[in-house]
């Protein structure tokens, strides 16, 4: 996001809007405006104007969960303004609110005509991606109708139906049409000597398929109780670090953030729950290996989130029946989406199994959350879903047939099938890709901790030995072929991949402080890659790149070739804890923590590699989700690798 655009978000629910409040119906870039609901844009348009112009901005929209601004006319020095505007805006759920309060600033009455225009263009967010995609849309049609206080934006296109009402209190004077499809609400305001009028505007949003009975929230300060009391939940429990106040501050931010990028889903009984989105504002939505791993990240101060991720994952694991050829039984979701586009097919991302690894992590959190808290029932519940998706590791998933955990390119999806899921991302050191199947390290490493976890399942609430001494021993095989295949001896280092001739894919890359996390390398292999990650090329002083530097394939500009992602990070920083390297954890954990501090404690979702002895201020990285589930909660991994040390 630029610094004139800002994110308000409120579970499926986020709106863009720039420093005066207005969203100007921009339709690609990296950051268009807008409010959106399930995917799709449901206002494109909200622009103020007073007397007929635009109003100058006195103090802009900051950053927070409402966005309040004080605008007042265009003047100059001689001539105080004659009244001032505050403006405040909130999101709730599939909803929009704004208040306008006008004060006079003059000892005489004074007459204001205040005009909203408002438009939605109910466009899929897919259609705003920088990625020079067209999609047809055959047979759409919008339609606009006044009521006695807003009115109603319509789109239909086949079955698929939505809507955007706007109501007002007091109700609009006019609605006037433009000439375009946006319309203008507009108002003669009478203001008494230095008296003030309010009006209150609220916007509720209609996705297709959405029959829930929502009423919008009767102003921003209601949002802003409901948004207070919803934080509160999150922070009951967890004690923060006091030695550490930069850390305490950057796991409250990370609170914050993860209680308001809550999603609907549903449970295997069709029970409603609320689990992590990846993040806004690219993917506010369920992202199977984000989910899993913000849980896993959070699992020891918020444990709910576990309970709910896991039956919501389980409720869309994979049975066979898909005509996608990458939902395999037994495989976990990657990404869901509810948007006109994935219904017609013309994106593959309505259920989207595009992924190696969050099959694994749907063990590994399982056995986490059962040994943390104690909670046998849900072991029981998941049971069949857990050896599905042990089924498929073994078979689909290629443990038995190639030995590793295997994808293909995905055309017309993703390239890669790890979390490093960007063309190109997983390369040699001279930027060469692989042809043919891949077996990233990584995921390796997660299918290691799933069949040890899901064996402990097995031996002790299952109560089937013989599965769990099956899992155990090809967790056990699997640790040794992993030493001998991927092992690079002539660089100390393990391979970011094999090929699907079995060459190692040679990359310098922070992968290999996910195998730590895993506990997949022996301690002496474990420890020097520990420390390895820690030598300037790798670390940039704000974290480890993904990329070492002085790689040709490097880019400190790049998603995944060189960048820092706080969650890569919180990963690596519990592996250092793990074997022992606590020296190198806190020394990882700090860079982070100071990264975060610098942006308001709040860690986004990738940085850029460049070095802190050359760049004193961490550098965002384009494109990049503002706020993320995952980056969310790495404080609280980080407290858990070091304490508040």
């Amino acid at each position: 996001m630029t610094d004139r655009h800002h994110l308000l978000v409120h579970g499926a629910t986020f709106a863009v809007v720039g420093d005066q409040g207005d969203i100007s119906g921009v339709r690609g870039g990296g950051s268009p405006d807008g409010l959106f609901v399930r995917d799709a844009r449901h206002l494109s348009r909200w622009q103020l104007t007073v007397d007929g112009a635009v109003p100058e901005v006195l103090t802009p929209v900051a950053d927070g969960d409402a966005a309040r601004c004080v605008l007042v006319p265009r003047g100059g020095r001689q001539e105080p303004p004659a009244h001032t505007l505050f403006r405040e805006q909130a999101v709730g759920d599939s909803s929009f609110v704004e208040s306008l309060r006008m004060t006079s600033n003059r000892p005489v009455p004074i007459t204001v005509r205040i005009a909203l225009t408002a438009d939605a263009d109910f466009t899929d967010q897919f259609e705003l991606r920088s990625d020079h995609r067209t999609y047809a849309k055959t047979g759409a049609v919008r339609t606009r109708q006044v009521l006695d206080d807003g009115l109603e934006f319509g789109y239909r296109r086949g079955e698929w139906r939505s809507c955007t009402t706007i109501t007002a209190d007091p109700a609009p004077d006019a609605v006037e049409e433009t000439g375009t499809g946006a319309r203008r609400l507009v108002w003669t305001l009478e203001l008494e000597p230095h008296g003030t009028a309010e009006l209150v505007l609220r916007v509720m949003a209609r996705p297709h398929g959405d029959k829930r009975a929502l009423r919008v929230p009767r102003s921003p300060a209601a949002v802003r109780d409901h948004v207070l009391a919803l934080e509160g939940g999150f922070f009951e429990g967890v004690a923060f670090p006091t030695g550490w106040p930069e850390l305490a501050a950057a796991c409250a931010r990370g609170l914050t953030d993860l209680a308001s990028l809550q999603v609907p889903a549903t449970g295997p009984d069709g029970e409603e729950l609320r689990v992590p989105a990846g993040g806004a504002p690219w993917f506010l939505t369920l992202l199977g290996r984000d989910a899993l791993l913000a849980s896993l990240f959070a699992l020891p101060y918020r444990p709910q989130l576990a309970a709910a991720t896991l039956p919501a994952l389980a409720a869309t694991q994979a049975k066979g029946e898909s005509r996608s050829p990458l939902a395999q039984p037994g495989k976990i979701v990657h990404e869901v989406r509810h948007g006109e586009l994935a219904h017609f097919g013309q994106v593959p991302y309505g259920r989207y199994y595009g992924s190696v690894d969050a099959t694994p992590l749907f063990l590994v959190l399982l056995g986490a959350y059962v040994e943390r808290t104690g909670d046998a029932l849900l072991a029981w519940r998941l049971e069949r879903h857990a050896r599905a998706a042990i089924g498929w590791m073994l078979d689909h998933g290629g443990l038995t047939s190639r030995g590793y955990l295997v994808y293909r390119a995905d055309e017309g999806g993703l390239a890669n099938q790890n979390w490093k899921d960007s063309p190109g991302a997983i390369c040699c050191a001279d930027g060469s890709r692989p042809s043919g199947a891949v077996m990233a390290a990584g995921a390796q490493g997660y299918a290691y901790d799933a069949l040890r976890r899901t064996a402990w399942l097995a031996r002790t609430v299952w109560g089937d030995e013989t599965y769990a001494a099956l899992l155990e021993q090809a967790a056990a095989d699997l640790r040794d072929r992993f030493q001998r295949d991927f092992w690079m001896p002539e660089r100390s280092f393990p391979a970011l991949a094999l090929d699907g001739e079995g060459r190692r894919v040679d990359a310098l890359a922070s992968d290999a402080g996910h195998l730590l996390w895993s506990g997949l390398l022996d301690k002496e292999y474990g420890e020097v890659v520990g420390r390895r990650l820690l030598e300037p090329d790798f670390f940039s002083g704000w974290g480890v790149r993904t990329l070492a530097s002085g790689q040709p394939a490097y880019h400190p500009l790049s998603y995944h070739r060189g960048s820092v992602w706080p969650h890569d990070n919180a990963l690596i920083t519990l592996g250092l804890a793990r074997y022992g390297l606590h020296d190198e954890a806190r020394t990882v954990a700090h860079a982070l923590v100071d990264a975060a501090t610098a942006a308001g404690h709040r860690l986004p979702e990738v940085l850029a590699g460049y070095g802190r002895d050359t760049h004193p201020e961490p550098v965002p990285c384009p494109h990049a989700c503002v706020r993320e589930s995952r980056s969310a909660a790495a404080p609280l991994a980080l407290l858990t690798a070091v304490g508040g040390a």
